[in-house]
């Protein structure tokens, strides 16, 4: 559903990404791991097609992110961080735009829209202005835009940021529902996340991947059997 083989990212002189490659299949809940300044939200951009990679590249369900982005973008659903949103707009008027843009129309597009809205408790600031919204109804609004389609793939820059723990295990739960016949990528500095929800979870450090096992797995290489245990050890 998403390979990625030798992706490359510089700024001028820095590598901000060197050489990364991995595979997720349907089903996978990927965590998505590294240090501030590792390479995961260039990555997780260039996988999405919002920055071109300096060399390497990425297919989504088959579909080269380069070659072929609109299909590839039609297969994917991309929370990115910060949940950036129009503020000037109602979220109402927001989740339609959305939908305009992914050709949803008739009662599919109603059917979606309904489920998006009630999934993510958004009826009560339907009519409300985004700039106006709080910090956890704002990454409501931005997990709604992500899965309006019902794409295969989803790529969510820490999907749970801003919220408060029973909205985490909410958002935890509406990823482990659609995960099963999806894949799902999450950025996430919230090792508890990685427990919670992920099958499997990648480590990224100065750019390059260092280590990819399940989680249970990675805990396994500590004498604590501590995630963090390990997270540091292997980012150092």
């Amino acid at each position: 559903m998403i390979r990625v083989q030798n992706l490359t990212k510089s700024f001028g002189p820095k590598i901000a990404v060197n050489g990364v490659s991995f595979t997720v299949d349907r089903g996978e809940v990927l965590g998505f791991l590294g240090p501030n300044g590792a390479g995961k939200t260039t990555t997780m951009r260039m996988i999405a097609g919002f920055i071109t990679p300096t060399s390497g590249g990425a297919t989504i369900c088959g579909h080269d992110i380069a070659a072929e982005p609109l299909a590839a973008k039609r297969a994917l659903g991309y929370l990115p961080e910060g949940a950036p949103c129009y503020g000037e707009m109602t979220v109402s008027g927001f989740l339609d735009f959305i939908a305009d843009l992914r050709a949803l129309d008739g009662a599919r597009r109603k059917t979606r829209l309904d489920y998006v809205i009630g999934r993510l408790q958004l009826e009560g600031v339907l009519e409300q202005s985004i700039e106006t919204l709080s910090k956890g109804f704002k990454r409501r609004v931005g997990l709604a835009q992500a899965i309006v389609h019902d794409p295969q793939v989803l790529i969510l820059d820490e999907p749970t940021d801003g919220l408060d723990p029973v909205q985490k295990h909410e958002v935890r739960t509406l990823i482990g529902e659609i995960a099963r016949e999806k894949t799902i990528v999450i950025s996430t500095h919230i090792l508890e996340e990685v427990d919670a929800v992920c099958t499997r979870a990648i480590i990224i450090a100065r750019g390059k991947l260092v280590a990819d096992d399940t989680p249970a797995g990675l805990k396994s290489r500590a004498p604590s059997g501590r995630l963090d245990d390990v997270f540091r050890a292997v980012a150092a």
